[in-house]
């Protein structure tokens, strides 16, 4: 079974990770969404939270499942039994880091990364965007994917 694991702190999850799960579901017969949690981020939901708004929206696939994890992501997909790591990429910024993060990935956990690029109407969509237009109340609706 050809497992991958989609990380992140995913606080809030969005189209743009949704979308990134939908382009990575032919690849993979698993893809389970590793919802990072690390004491030295202050994040607008609680894990469990995050865990239960991201496992509604895939109820329904049972190819994706969702989880915590709190140590390297190397170890979380050793745990998973994952090969690859999926990773979204909306910019050169994006893809640098992401570049050096899959050979340090690699090199520690001999795990592969698979680098989704960003669909263009998603570029600009994060969650740090999300959370700053929460902070001022503005309506984020059309940023955060709907159970279909």
């Amino acid at each position: 079974m050809k497992t991958g694991i989609f990380t992140g702190s995913f606080d809030p999850f969005t189209v743009g990770h949704a979308d990134i799960v939908r382009r990575a579901l032919p690849l993979f017969d698993r893809i389970v969404i590793g919802v990072g949690v690390n004491e030295r981020k202050v994040c607008m939901q609680t894990a469990g939270r995050r865990v239960e708004a991201i496992a509604s929206l895939y109820a329904d696939e049972p190819r994706v499942e969702v989880r915590t994890y709190s140590d390297l992501t190397v170890d979380f997909a050793r745990r998973e039994h994952a090969g690859f790591i999926i990773k979204g990429v909306r910019s050169m910024r994006d893809f640098e880091y992401e570049r050096e993060q899959a050979d340090i990935n690699r090199r520690i956990g001999g795990v592969e990364t698979v680098l989704l690029f960003a669909a263009p109407q998603y570029e600009s969509v994060s969650s740090s965007m999300v959370r700053e237009l929460i902070h001022f109340g503005r309506s984020v609706d059309e940023f955060l994917p709907v159970k279909r």
